[in-house]
């Protein structure tokens, strides 16, 4: 996304936002079709993983409902400060920034009660009035679906590298993850791949896997979709408890089975952010 921003010819009202994207080498969204896919988890250990190879990273948690993003860092008692700069996002040292609804809420337990255009111009402010500063990656949560929040950024982000999409190996979340797939590319929004959460589970007893939510579904709809596969992550308690306790699994137990498939998926989308003139897709020809 580097250099394709361009401030001279961008309208007045734009320039400040484009100003702060000009300083943005790449941008990524994690969608899903639905909830409970575990995308936050798959957001924040990207995220937290690129960090670790010494990227400068942001994550922007566009999901302004349900803004999970800073309890899965432990960063969610963050007081944000702001000077001329803009806002400063949570920071977590030495490479990761987080910016997310849940540092503006006084009441964890009081619900946003918005409609969509209170919902966009909340996430334009996100990254226009926020202190990003220069990042090798801005990795964006997305809510679950395909409403308002995924269409605010496509509108702010016209030039984001692409989308990773996450699901599980249920049919009927795989039914929601290939109109994301599709939604992706109405948007003119490369994708990345799918991402098969909750994939399979590995016996602590005798190690055999154990296909508790099936397997092999988000693989076979990534090939019957011509979009890439980006890896199969097993059911790990670990995955929850350290999520919970804010250091994700990549962090805490870099050896784990899950870890490695995280690890496996960041390698895969550094691959993607590396190449040239990706192209962007075509609105897909509705099938009768």
């Amino acid at each position: 996304m580097e250099g394709d921003i361009n401030v001279v010819t961008a309208k007045p009202e734009d320039v400040k936002l484009m100003r702060k994207l000009s300083k943005i080498k790449h941008t990524f969204v994690v969608m899903s079709g639905k909830g409970g896919v575990g995308k936050s988890t798959v957001t924040v250990n990207l995220a937290v993983g690129l960090a670790m190879r010494g990227f400068e990273v942001g994550i922007l948690d566009a999901d302004i409902h349900g803004p999970n993003i800073p309890k899965m860092l432990k960063v969610e008692d963050v007081e944000l400060t702001a000077d001329d700069n803009g806002i400063y996002p949570a920071f977590i040292p030495p490479h990761l920034k987080v910016m997310s609804m849940a540092f503006l809420s006084p009441d964890r337990d009081q619900p946003i009660i918005w409609r969509g255009p209170m919902k966009m111009g909340a996430i334009r402010k996100f990254i226009e009035d926020v202190y990003w500063g220069e990042l090798d990656y801005l990795v964006v949560d997305l809510p679950p679906g395909t409403g308002d929040e995924p269409l605010t950024i496509a509108q702010l982000i016209p030039n984001a590298d692409g989308s990773i999409i996450v699901t599980t190996p249920q049919d009927v979340a795989l039914l929601d993850s290939r109109k994301t797939v599709v939604f992706s590319e109405g948007l003119h929004l490369p994708v990345v791949g799918i991402v098969e959460n909750m994939s399979g589970l590995v016996c602590p007893h005798c190690d055999k896997e154990i296909d508790l939510f099936k397997t092999g579904g988000g693989e076979k709809a990534a090939k019957e979709l011509e979009v890439p596969f980006l890896g199969r992550v097993p059911i790990d308690p670990d995955v929850v408890n350290t999520g919970d306790e804010g250091v994700p699994i990549v962090a805490a137990n870099p050896d784990s089975p899950a870890a490695k498939a995280f690890d496996a998926i960041i390698e895969k989308v550094i691959e993607f952010s590396n190449r040239k003139d990706v192209p962007r897709p075509q609105k897909r020809t509705p099938k009768k």
